[in-house]
């Protein structure tokens, strides 16, 4: 917000308006979602409703931190917010003001406050509770009898949930209930809320009833409305009655998790702590106290598996914290028995591979477990993309988050009831982190990983697997002499896999095995099981490959296994992907007989891939085979047709979901990575099994051209730039003809209407397809070269009309033929705000850094094309320059390092950076490089080829824009390379900017400013 607020000069009620106007499209913008694995309306919800006041709660704190310190204004007039806090009314700051009159605002955009179903009652409860709110006030006679007209029934919108979810955090008093019922309490919802409010189910659990029966179904369908529900039913989890503590764990990682939206930062933060939970006086040894929390731990794994729990947890930047929780449970119970005495005795007994499977699937899910081994070893710049999709890499984040709280324990003087009550703190914050790690909970009697620093040596039997796993990527599998453990438990994985072949093809398995028959599931740990996994794979697939097993009883046993062990498909998609990507094994024909036949649709899917394609303005030739009904049936390597064999045999359940959630995004994964139609294929046969998630497939499969094609990204980007410029008329007829945000993202249909009629934005397309690319490092290239193609042709329109032979003298010096130069300059701006924001959401600080290093010194050491008869323009110049220092902001902010929280980067390993290192640290080294290349051009140690109109525009620009937009930035630049940028600046005239430079230096450059100013 800072960052925007900033570069674009606007005002802080055109900030927080645009900002909620935002975030309201985002809800409804798929208003008719479809039907999938996806995130659906809680995921966007919660950005509206929790994180989005959140963020407010920063910048008014920290304008409101600055007023105390420096003083301000001693009157000491005192309110009372909702929540009980006393403030001094002097030191509400203007940022405060600028919140509450954007939401005055806010009701002027009807259509943006539909509420949609899943918040209806949340909205006509918020109604119903400001309405009795005034009643009572009215009562008292506070106010004048006219205005006595409260209804009976108040119908509610969002407006009234995002007002809730202010007060509740402290950012508006209790006078908000009176403006925002002077605008009336109509909404759109068509059920209005009772005239007797309805008895809440946490009412009667505060009171101290039993987790049982109708209460229990009905605290797990309703979220949590305070702290004090979410610590009491988190003390219940953790310390209450035996058969009330996985009941309790369900209900925290249920509706509370997801839809607690004024609560929901401190439910996040306890449903991860569930998973670490304290050893008490009688521990037998390490980590074996998490054994009497078994059934709770299932409960909690459980509600956390779904897509929108873990979307939210990612969107709280809760995967380091919930990584390093998850790796005790997965070290105990991945060496334990299938199952083990509940050792209270009573209950049923514990099923290890349940609880295992749960928290190792889920662990892996966060590390993109299912990218190729390409995206772990290189990216196109040469830095290791592996940083920031490896477990070693969360761990890191962890350690350095863990280090930074109990940095910020030292000289802490604040109780911890007073830090949790005080709604200032950040829920991304190490203090806050820190907090909420041990908020009133029992102490552990041994460090957690919430406390301390946790690093995979600590855990050896999931380190061994990580080995392999990391081995089995990287090469072939090695043989093993019969006798090896590892080679009997594949034995006997084998036995249970192919149970009626199991007398006369492995005899001799069976004796090696201990006596256990093929009837008979052993009795093995699941990480014994997980090491033999790899070989079992590569057994089955060579027997399959040479015609020793039929497709059908590959099948057959590779079901065997994930039901005997759920987690076993996490090897074995490991393993899929790793062969595909080596193309040994010949491919299969999916001719209906041994394999499934994708004939039935398959042209019809590929069809409609290309008509998606096509909406957004991307022409890939040969997307349609043709094949289907001829003599080659369509085929696909060995191990994508059996990962997609085994997926199309799980129902779409509870049951089957954590499996699938791994199971799923490899097979896409898989299938993009193989020849054309590969994903087509899939696509096709996953849509007869799945006819109502067809829309939902067949998009997800036209993402895959995007994966092998990097000239389809491009026109994918241009189409972006054209239909939100207003650029190309072909485009812009099809989708919006005002272009911005609306034509970029579309107005809430993004996958096909109605039959044979495909209309996709291409940003929302973007968006869903960049996150799968290999290689995401030349998007900064493309962008670069965007913004200055876009802001040359507005400089340059007009030049060919008879009509504009008149040319004013100003647009004539600046080369600019536009009829007006205010509405290129104001369309150059948007075309620079488009290419930040499209750079820093593809790949944050780590594409900024290629901006700032490699794509933009490349282009403006390159000269124009040879071909090209394109000119220089000073609009062009300070577009670029725009672009560029935007953005920096939104990647590294515009505070001072020295008084604000760093965040945490990812570099590579050109940059000289170690990943984890703090963002400031990053943005002095790049900036610095930057300001030392554009100091020496202007020295004449480099030659710049670009024209000199936009090589001067660019620097002026960027110099201008960094005195008065990031100012902060400057104290962290080295004194001598601003000496030379001021030196540059004076011999193009610009002294007073060669003035401005130094003096928001450090106090030698300020020195240097004096002198300047001197001469």
């Amino acid at each position: 917000m800072k960052a925007l607020q900033a570069v674009h000069g606007a005002t802080w009620h055109e900030v927080f308006l645009g900002l909620w106007t935002a975030a309201l499209r985002l809800t409804h913008r798929d208003r008719e979602w479809v039907e999938g694995p996806k995130p659906h309306i809680e995921s966007r919800l919660c950005m509206l409703l929790s994180l989005v006041p959140l963020a407010c709660v920063i910048v008014i704190d920290e304008e409101e931190k600055a007023m105390s310190s420096s003083g301000g204004n001693s009157r000491g007039d005192i309110i009372s917010t909702s929540n009980g806090d006393e403030k001094d009314k002097s030191r509400q700051g203007t940022r405060r003001a600028a919140l509450a009159s954007s939401l005055q605002a806010l009701g002027q955009f009807e259509a943006l406050l539909y509420t949609p179903q899943i918040a209806v009652a949340a909205a006509n409860q918020a109604a119903q509770s400001i309405a009795s709110i005034l009643a009572n006030v009215n009562a008292s006679s506070m106010l004048s009898s006219e205005n006595n007209t409260m209804p009976k029934s108040a119908v509610g919108n969002m407006r009234h949930l995002i007002v809730e979810a202010c007060i509740s955090r402290g950012l508006l008093d209790s006078t908000a209930y009176l403006w925002i019922s002077s605008t009336g309490m109509s909404g759109n919802n068509m059920t209005a809320a009772p005239t007797t409010p309805q008895i809440s189910p946490w009412s009667a659990f505060m009171e101290g009833a039993p987790i049982s029966g109708s209460l229990q179904a009905a605290l797990l369908s309703s979220p949590a409305e305070s702290l004090a529900e979410l610590e009491k039913v988190f003390q219940t989890a953790i310390s209450g009655p035996e058969e009330e503590r996985a009941a309790a764990a369900s209900i925290l990682c249920g509706a509370s998790l997801t839809r607690s939206w004024n609560v929901q930062e401190h439910a996040v933060r306890l449903a991860v702590r569930l998973l670490s939970p304290p050893s008490g006086p009688d521990n037998r040894g390490t980590g074996s106290h998490l054994i009497a929390y078994a059934p709770m731990l299932g409960a909690a794994l459980d509600g956390m598996t779904s897509v929108d729990s873990v979307n939210i947890l990612a969107l709280y930047g809760m995967f380091p914290e919930l990584a390093a929780s998850l790796l005790p449970i997965c070290e105990v119970f991945g060496s334990l028995p299938p199952v083990v005495p509940r050792p209270s005795g009573t209950g049923e007994d514990i099923n290890v591979y349940k609880v295992f499977s749960l928290a190792f699937l889920l662990l892996i899910r966060l590390w993109k477990f299912h990218r190729p081994p390409l995206e772990h070893c290189l990216l196109g710049s040469g830095a290791g993309l592996g940083a920031d999709l490896s477990l070693e890499y969360l761990l890191q984040i962890r350690g350095i988050q863990c280090s930074m709280a109990n940095s910020a324990d030292k000289g802490k003087k604040d109780t911890l009831v007073e830090q949790m009550h005080n709604k200032r703190m950040s829920p991304l914050s190490p203090s806050f982190s820190h907090s909420m790690s041990s908020i009133r909970s029992p102490m552990p009697s041994t460090p957690t990983p919430l406390s301390q620093n946790v690093t995979l040596d600590s855990f050896p039997k999931l380190k061994a697997w990580y080995t392999q796993h990391q081995a089995c990527i990287a090469s072939t599998l090695s043989g093993l002499v019969r006798g090896n453990p590892v080679h009997q438990v594949a034995d006997r994985l084998l036995n249970l896999m192919f149970k009626k072949f199991s007398k006369s093809t492995s005899s001799n398995s069976s004796s090696n095995s201990g006596g256990h028959g093929g009837d008979e599931r052993p009795a093995l740990a699941p990480w014994d099981v997980i090491a033999a996994v790899p070989f079992v794979v590569d057994e089955v697939l060579t027997a399959c490959s040479h015609g020793r097993l039929s497709p059908r009883d590959l099948t057959t046993g590779l079901r065997e296994m994930v039901d005997f062990l759920p987690a076993t498909v996490a090897s074995f998609v490991s393993c899929c992907g790793a062969e595909v990507t080596r193309g040994l094994y010949k491919a299969a024909s999916m001719n209906g007989n041994d394999w499934p036949s994708p004939a039935a649709n398959l042209f019809a899917v590929e069809a409609e891939i290309q008509d998606i394609l096509a909406s957004a303005g991307v022409n890939i030739p040969g997307l349609v085979t043709g094949t289907v009904g001829g003599n080659a049936p369509a085929s696909l390597p060995l191990p994508i047709a059996a990962l997609v064999s085994l997926t199309i045999t799980f129902k779409l359940d509870k049951q089957s979901e954590m499996v699938l959630g791994v199971a799923g995004p490899a097979l896409e994964t898989a299938g993009a990575g193989g020849p054309w139609p590969s994903m087509a294929v899939v696509a096709a046969l996953w849509t007869q099994k799945m006819r109502r998630w067809h829309d939902f497939i067949v998009f997800n499969a036209s993402r895959a051209v995007f994966k092998q094609n990097k000239q389809a990204v491009s026109q994918l980007l241009r189409s972006c730039f054209s239909v939100t410029l207003c650029s190309s008329s072909a485009l812009t007829s099809k989708l919006q003809g005002h272009g911005g945000v609306g034509a970029l993202l579309g107005h809430g249909h993004w996958l096909p209407a109605s039959p044979g009629l495909s209309s996709l934005a291409p940003g929302m397309l973007y968006l869903r397809s960049f996150p799968t690319l290999h290689d995401i490092m030349f998007v900064s290239d493309e962008i670069l070269a965007l913004v200055a193609e876009s802001s040359r042709d507005f400089a340059m329109q007009g030049k060919t009309d008879p009509d504009l032979e008149t040319i004013s003298s100003t647009a004539a010096k600046l080369k600019c033929v536009h009829p007006s130069l205010s509405t290129a300059v104001a369309r150059a701006c948007q075309a620079s705000a488009l290419g930040a924001s499209i750079v820093t959401t593809s790949g944050g600080a780590t594409l900024v850094q290629k901006l700032y290093l490699e794509s933009l010194p490349t282009w403006l050491l390159s000269g124009p094309d040879a071909n090209s008869e394109s000119k220089g323009t000073i609009l062009e110049g300070y577009a670029v320059a725009r672009f560029v220092l935007l953005s920096g902001a939104l990647a590294w902010g515009i505070s001072s390092s020295k008084t604000f929280p760093s965040s945490f980067s990812v570099f590579g390993v050109r940059s000289g950076i170690p990943a984890g290192v703090p963002s400031d640290m990053c943005r002095q080294h790049v900036l610095g490089s930057h300001l030392e290349f554009i100091a020496s051009g202007l020295d004449g140690k480099i030659s710049i080829r670009c024209k000199q109109i936009t090589w001067k525009a660019y620097v002026i620009g960027f110099v201008a824009l960094m005195v008065t937009c990031t100012p902060n930035w400057i104290a962290d630049v080295k004194t001598e390379t601003l000496r030379r940028l001021a030196t540059g600046l004076r011999w193009w005239q610009q002294h007073e900017l060669a003035f401005a430079l130094l003096e928001r230096g450090d106090s030698a450059a300020v020195g240097a400013a004096a002198e300047l100013a001197m001469a």
